[in-house]
């Protein structure tokens, strides 16, 4: 469907008659897409036999966020909710100061445990064995047929789909962890992750379009279940809205910051030493909560 609909988009504004904003509209349409595909992937990403975990690969490749494939299985699930962490947010960060770090960030990260994995097995990391190249090289060549039928183009269609297709995972990643930290041993390591470091959401339609995505500490502790077999409980860390509307908030920070921030000092009992907060922004919550008793949280728009 992924690539049906990619081909199928080129096609239409190459072969069509479409004014500035029909063409900008088409490539955030694909976008939205294919940030669906990078759910697909993830969802297959995390599957035991190789022809899903193929399936993943080729599904990254369409959005060419192949890396995420290494990134989020190895890295996210096992720094989340620490600094080590590029795709959990910090209270106080805004979305776009996120994506910089966060975009970056997961892709560094991706390609240092591909390399590890691959020196402990005697391979090159330049080999075809590395698992980032492989869907790499499936998004080039696609790309490269792309621009080959339909033309130059494809040089602006192509980047404006991907590149909101990849800001619909920067999304999510920073809504699910925002602020959450766990708590660090005397030891220096940090605690196992636990159910409530994650913002979960039970709304029916968003459940459904992203296979249950939102039930996110119980994919956190049970990666390889079924998204039909997520649970639902009600004492974890609740967003107040599904993630489209957590999603339409995050493009307003002070807005966000309004929903949110409050509902992590009460998830952190008011304790800002166990929360993860944007360097240069403790001060700033030292004078707003240190002060002043919690208001209530701003509304959210309807789902």
């Amino acid at each position: 469907m992924h690539y049906a609909a990619l081909v199928g988009s080129c096609w239409w504004v190459a072969t069509q008659s479409v004014n500035a904003f029909e063409f900008i509209a088409l490539a955030l349409s694909l976008g939205i897409v294919n940030g669906l595909a990078l759910n697909t992937g993830h969802e297959l990403g995390h599957k035991k036999e190789t022809f899903d975990r193929w399936m993943a690969k080729l599904v990254l490749a369409v959005v060419g966020y192949g890396h995420f494939f290494i990134e989020h299985n190895k890295g996210h699930h096992r720094d989340v909710a620490t600094p080590q962490d590029p795709a959990t947010s910090r209270m106080g960060e805004n979305i776009y100061s996120f994506a910089t770090r966060e975009i970056p960030g997961a892709f560094k990260r991706a390609w240092e445990l591909e390399e590890v994995r691959l020196e402990r097995s005697g391979k090159n990391v330049w080999s075809l064995d590395n698992e980032i190249l492989q869907p790499l090289i499936i998004t080039v060549v696609l790309y490269a047929g792309l621009l080959a039928f339909f033309g130059p183009i494809m040089l602006v269609f192509l980047p404006i789909q991907m590149a909101y297709g990849w800001w619909q995972l920067t999304s999510a990643n920073y809504i699910e962890h925002y602020g959450l930290l766990r708590e660090k041993l005397p030891n220096g390591k940090y605690e196992h992750q636990k159910p409530h470091h994650s913002w979960n959401s039970n709304h029916i339609m968003s459940n459904l379009i992203l296979f249950h995505l939102q039930r996110h500490s119980d994919h956190h502790a049970h990666p390889t279940r079924s998204y039909q077999s997520l649970r639902d409980f009600k004492d974890l860390p609740a967003l107040p809205s599904g993630y489209p509307g957590m999603f339409f908030a995050a493009l307003v920070p002070s807005w966000f910051r309004s929903i949110m921030d409050h509902r992590v000092l009460d998830w952190a009992k008011g304790d800002l030493n166990k929360i993860q907060i944007e360097p240069g922004m403790r001060e700033y919550y030292d004078r707003k909560f240190g002060s002043v008793a919690p208001a209530q949280p701003a509304a959210m728009p309807a789902e």
